[in-house]
């Protein structure tokens, strides 16, 4: 129960990471998010996503316009802002001292 708790808490705090890099490469719809996570194996659902872009976008990090769709009705389309560059940015750098950190912490271990 520990381990899968640990788990779920370490996806969790590196899914808006995840997300803005995704959406830094181009503007992308909601559904294209999610399949670019399940090809990483990072599995989310609607259910978690909207919210957290809805959070995103609140905190200037991402905007949206819509787009007409010719399979239904007009599509949301996320981008990354100037803000949410400068965020993203910041978060490569924790990332990369993140896996340094983690890297030198195995070093040597014995299972």
């Amino acid at each position: 129960m520990v381990a899968e708790n640990t788990q779920v808490q370490m996806r969790k705090g590196i899914l808006e990471y995840c997300i803005l890099s995704i959406i830094s490469r181009n503007e992308i719809y909601a559904s294209d998010i999610i399949a670019e996570l399940k090809k990483a194996e990072l599995l989310i659902v609607e259910g978690t996503l909207y919210p957290l872009l809805t959070r995103l976008k609140n905190n200037g990090l991402l905007s949206y316009n819509w787009k007409e769709s010719t399979s239904g009705p007009p599509r949301k389309y996320y981008e990354i802002t100037e803000e949410g560059m400068a965020v993203l940015k910041k978060l490569d750098v924790t990332w990369k001292e993140l896996l340094f950190a983690v890297e030198i912490s195995l070093q040597n271990r014995t299972i």
